[in-house]
């Protein structure tokens, strides 16, 4: 079977007056089927870029992104848009919810945007936030709630469509400790129920959280591995250094 995420010596420029930056640069990995990958580095990593191009919101300059086998480098915008809604739910680290939605109206967002009839949108909506404990606050509007409480609503708009890719972009920055901690739980809770799970962080405390880590530098893979590895929260410099 192919592989979900597959890159093929993938790369991103960027063209900055007289200098180019190479934000991802020659990168080639996969990622399968009900994996939880963490993408790891510092600001100016890449990491960004490359959760761009995984989630269909950018291309390569260079080089392939096959998702589900479909090279999506080659695809129109519309069509790119398509694939979006249908393969991929995102959390961020700043929610992203509609502040005049409640959550009901929040989490039936993308399935708005797939089509769904509007009956059909509230029962799979609110189906949603019962599972992930929020059923008694579906006509609450997100300033209503805490931290912890407006990233479950948005994981339940990442999950309503049913897309077989979670892409989580530092999905604990903006929490306590024990909320966050209470976040990467449900992020387990769906690997372990079939999702694949792609973590984006710059923090090992959490990237550690996940079973395999991808840790980049300066726009290239330095670590492609089992996140219990001892090489897994090592950097480039620190390899160099002990050999």
């Amino acid at each position: 079977m192919a592989p979900l995420i597959e890159f093929r010596d993938v790369c991103k420029y960027y063209v900055m007056g007289d200098n180019t930056v190479k934000a991802n640069d020659h990168i080639s990995m996969t990622i399968d089927r009900g994996e939880f990958v963490a993408i790891v580095g510092q600001s100016g990593s890449g990491k960004s870029t490359c959760m761009n191009i995984i989630g269909c919101l950018d291309v390569p300059t260079s080089g392939s992104y096959l998702l589900d086998g479909t090279d999506v480098g080659s695809l129109s915008k519309p069509r790119l848009a398509e694939i979006r809604n249908k393969m991929l739910g995102f959390v961020f680290q700043q929610y992203n919810l509609l502040p005049k939605y409640n959550l009901i109206e929040n989490v039936e967002v993308p399935l708005m945007y797939a089509g769904v009839p509007r009956g059909e949108r509230r029962r799979r909506a609110m189906e949603a936030l019962t599972e992930l404990g929020l059923a008694e606050h579906v006509k609450h509007r997100p300033n209503e709630l805490s931290g912890g409480q407006q990233q479950r609503v948005s994981i339940a708009r990442a999950m309503v469509g049913k897309p077989p890719i979670l892409l989580a972009d530092e999905p604990t920055g903006a929490l306590d400790s024990r909320t966050g901690r209470e976040v990467l739980r449900l992020l387990k809770e769906l690997n372990a129920a079939g999702k694949t799970v792609i973590l984006i962080t710059h923090d090992n405390s959490i990237a550690v959280q996940a079973k395999r880590i991808i840790r980049l530098e300066d726009g290239q893979v330095t670590y492609d591995g089992p996140a219990d590895h001892p090489d897994a929260m090592k950097t480039r410099e620190q390899k160099e250094a002990v050999s």
